[in-house]
C-alpha cells in the first residue's frame, strides 16, 4: 500500500510539471539581437523565457523598472554607430510598413491627460 502511494505521489508530481507553450510576436531585429547574446551566454531561448517568468513570480511583477526616457537622445550625444543603428531600425520599420497612424499615436499619448 505504501509503495502505491509513493508511486502515485511521483506520478502526480511529474504531471504537475508539464510544460506549456508561449507564443509572442516581436520585431525580427529584437529576436535576432537577443538570441545572438543568449547564444554567446550558452542560454537557449526557452530557458531565458523560463528565467524571465520565474523572476516575474519572484518579484511579483516585472523584475526591472519600466520607465520612459525623458527625451530622445540627441545626435550630438550619440556615436556614429549608435546613430546608424537607430536610423537602420527606423528604415527597416518604414520598409516593412511597421508604423502606426500619427493621429492614433497622439490620441494614445493624450489619453487621460
Amino acid at each position: 500500500m505504501q509503495v502505491n502511494y509513493a508511486i502515485s505521489k511521483v506520478v502526480n508530481h511529474m504531471s504537475a510539471n508539464k510544460t506549456a507553450n508561449v507564443n509572442a510576436r516581436i520585431q525580427q531585429s529584437v529576436k535576432t539581437d537577443a538570441e545572438a547574446i543568449l547564444a554567446q551566454m550558452g542560454i537557449p531561448r526557452s530557458v531565458a523565457i523560463d528565467m524571465f517568468y520565474r523572476q516575474i513570480i519572484l518579484h511579483n511583477g516585472i523584475p526591472f523598472p519600466l520607465t520612459i526616457p525623458r527625451a530622445v537622445p540627441s545626435r550630438d550625444l550619440m556615436s556614429d554607430k549608435e546613430f546608424n543603428k537607430m536610423i537602420a531600425v527606423g528604415l527597416e520599420q518604414a520598409k516593412s510598413d511597421d508604423a502606426q497612424d500619427v493621429d492614433e499615436v497622439f490620441d494614445e499619448l493624450t489619453e487621460g491627460l
